[in-house]
């Protein structure tokens, strides 16, 4: 153990943050509820044709959720997404989630930045026909 670190202080100021995150999450959703209830996403569309079509604020609220809940928030990433209609977006979220040590980076929000930047990647659904 180091000497002089006040590891109370440090579990106390990570709490903090989560559970800002979490009030910020929370307040996005609310604030946003109306304009995420009217999102028309095309029926053929794949997971970044998805993508381009959801605001910021949902791709944030979703990582918000991830920093505040760890992986507690696979399962509530599921429910909003699928409570919007938004299905394609639901299994990144949730391996987000799932996987340790990734809860300070805003995943979903970098990939969103890339799909409205016109970055053209294969769609899942694209790269297991061709492997076939």
């Amino acid at each position: 153990m180091v000497e002089g670190t006040d590891w109370t202080k440090i579990g106390w100021i990570i709490l903090g943050i989560m559970a800002l995150a979490l009030i910020l999450a929370l307040t996005l959703l609310a604030l946003t509820y109306r304009s995420l209830k009217r999102i028309q996403i095309p029926q053929d569309a794949g997971f970044f044709t998805t993508l381009r079509h959801v605001p910021l604020t949902l791709v944030i609220i979703l990582d918000l959720l991830d920093l505040a809940l760890d992986f507690l928030s696979a399962p509530v990433g599921w429910l909003i997404l699928s409570y919007f209609g938004l299905e394609r977006l639901r299994m990144l979220t949730v391996v987000e989630s799932l996987i340790p040590g990734t809860q300070f980076i805003p995943t979903l929000t970098g990939a969103w930045l890339l799909a409205k930047a016109g970055v053209r990647l294969p769609e899942p659904t694209q790269l297991r026909r061709n492997s076939r």
